[in-house]
């Protein structure tokens, strides 16, 4: 299987709806040509910052197919499909269209909580099922169960389309553990914009970006200025964006960086239940940075 460069910043695309909940493809449309013609490197179809859970098998497909068509080819594409039952995974990895797509991101199993072992076989199974390279995506804060190093590392050691990991455990040790004694082209990716630069000063190659919705030129400009060694530049960008690091994820994720959108007039503030959209004291500390930008 060809190697997937995943390097720089790739963004974890929003899903936009109507006032009647309905997929806003209009403004999908527009988001995804802000962002290739401000720079990111790759998208991220269908994860968790899509509202995934809330979408309807058919609407994911279309999403799915949506992307493919508007983006056409113009940067590779990554698509979500993981979950915590591995039978229903496989089948969808031998139903799926994944013509268009370089890569799956596939997260950890959630609720259940698997030994290391059963997250061993869980992506044994998808490995050895999916037609495309695999992304791991190890995000303990939201599944409840954190896959270590030593398990990271045994995946990528046993199956070479096992390409990288968006690593959003937080843990920086853990981190530098699978940098340190990872194969040579096995990636580390943050899956934190707020850790994204000392992460790449450890080694990782870049981010899978929330933040990059709104900013994919400034905040692809200080990953590539971190990957060049330009840490002092990087540094300074990074800090720039501190404060709103912590306002995008106070009320949850997309609901930060969708009332972000909405006050740069790309789409209006709707989420799907059990999701509802940030409190008025949280959008005004968003306007107010907004302002200062």
């Amino acid at each position: 299987m060809p190697s997937l460069d995943l390097s720089g910043m790739g963004v974890a695309l929003i899903t936009p709806f109507r006032s009647d909940k309905s997929i806003d493809y209009e403004a999908l449309g527009n988001l995804l040509d802000y962002q290739i013609e401000n720079g990111v490197d790759y998208l991220v179809v269908l994860g968790t910052t899509s509202e995934n859970p809330a979408l309807e098998p058919h609407e994911r497909e279309e999403v799915s197919r949506f992307v493919a068509e508007r983006v056409a080819g113009r940067v590779p594409l990554v698509r979500g499909c993981g979950g915590n039952n591995t039978a229903a995974v496989v089948r969808e990895l031998q139903q799926i269209d994944l013509s268009a797509y370089s890569a799956i991101l596939s997260v950890v199993p959630y609720y259940n909580k698997p030994t290391q072992e059963g997250l061993y076989r869980h992506f044994e199974a998808i490995a050895k099922a999916s037609p495309v390279p695999v992304v791991l995506y190890n995000v303990p804060g939201r599944t409840g169960v954190n896959m270590t190093a030593e398990t990271t590392l045994r995946l990528a050691a046993d199956f070479s389309n096992i390409v990288a990991i968006k690593e959003a455990s937080g843990n920086m040790q853990q981190v530098d553990d699978i940098i340190h004694h990872k194969r040579a082209d096995f990636q580390v990716i943050s899956g934190d914009d707020a850790i994204t630069f000392p992460l790449i000063t450890l080694g990782a190659v870049g981010v899978i970006s929330v933040i990059g919705n709104a900013f994919p030129k400034e905040f692809s400009r200080m990953v590539r200025l971190a990957l060049d060694g330009d840490y002092s530049e990087a540094r300074r960008i990074h800090h720039r964006f501190a404060d709103l690091f912590r306002l995008l994820f106070v009320d949850g994720n997309p609901a930060g960086v969708k009332s972000v959108l909405h006050d740069m007039g790309m789409i209006e503030n709707e989420l799907r239940l059990p999701l509802v959209p940030t409190r008025l004291a949280t959008d005004e500390k968003i306007r107010n940075f907004l302002h200062t930008l």
